[in-house]
């Protein structure tokens, strides 16, 4: 182990300075806007306000599936938040999602707009509100929602955790580093036994518990992940390979994992989302070239 210096943490701490790392500048301990900014507001029943983050990309995912189901009302206007900008703070922002993190939607299509926040609660609202990858009943019901929450409860390891100390902290830290891709590692190999003995997680068809887990760790497994793939030998599980694939080719899975993406390929960057046409026409290389 390498040594580090030793700290002893005071009797109460205070915020005094920044953390350090990739995302020091917008950490803080206090809830609440910090500016006031209205949200923009386009012509669908369903308003999104997110970042094409894992956690953003099940939302887009899930629309786009229900779309490709012919559920012509979850058709979407998704608007881009700059989180490294702070844009989460907003007060337009905040008055739909209180603790400031993306994605946040609002359902327009009623009386009143609803408000939902939260990646598991929207799945499951999107899901009952439009009868599609949510079983009805019994076992697989409760396997899909096991699943479901599986995933709300794992990836802060894999995010805050592993991908933190491994990519985006300030310096190396050998301790958090193993902590984290030891659990990791066990994650990975719990989806494995679990995909050893059912194609999707809640059994024969595909599920909102799929939706939810393959940003992260079909993420992961494919290597889009903190650079991670060879560090975690993901090639070592087989079963979540098989299943990573099998989801990625979705054309579905395809058009929503690029939605509000800021990052790689400028062909699979689509800033903002306001109509079907926009993959075809409004991906970054497309308006980069239009400019030249």
């Amino acid at each position: 182990m390498s040594s580090t210096s030793e700290y002893t943490p005071p009797k109460v701490w205070a915020w005094n300075k920044e953390n350090g790392g990739r995302f020091a500048s917008i950490n803080r301990p206090i809830a609440g806007a910090t500016h006031d900014k209205e949200l923009p507001v386009g012509r669908h029943p369903l308003q999104l306000y997110s970042l094409g983050t894992p956690n953003g990309q099940k939302i887009t995912i899930m629309l786009e599936e229900l779309l490709a189901l012919g559920k012509t009302g979850a058709e979407y206007d998704a608007w881009l938040i700059r989180i490294g900008q702070g844009e989460q703070f907003g007060s337009g922002f905040v008055a739909i999602n209180p603790n400031s993190k993306i994605p946040a939607l609002l359902d327009r299509s009623g009386p009143k707009p609803i408000r939902v926040f939260e990646s598991g609660a929207m799945l499951m609202y999107l899901a009952e509100k439009f009868d599609a990858f949510l079983p009805k009943q019994g076992e697989v019901r409760a396997e899909c929602l096991s699943w479901l929450f599986w995933q709300m409860g794992s990836a802060p390891y894999l995010g805050g955790g592993f991908g933190h100390f491994y990519a985006y902290a300030p310096t190396k830290m050998e301790y958090a580093i193993d902590r984290f891709a030891m659990e990791t590692k066990r994650q990975l190999d719990v989806l494995d036994r679990r995909l050893a003995e059912a194609r999707y997680l809640a059994g024969d068809d595909y599920t909102i518990a799929d939706i939810a887990v393959w940003p992260w760790y079909g993420g992961l497994a494919k290597g889009l992940l903190y650079g991670a793939g060879e560090f975690l030998a993901v090639q070592e599980y087989k079963n979540v390979q098989r299943w990573a694939d099998a989801i990625g080719a979705r054309p579905a899975v395809k058009r929503g994992r690029i939605v509000n993406r800021l990052q790689g390929d400028p062909a699979a960057q689509l800033h903002e989302r306001h109509d079907a046409s926009d993959f075809d026409l409004r991906t970054q290389d497309k308006l980069e070239a239009a400019k030249s």
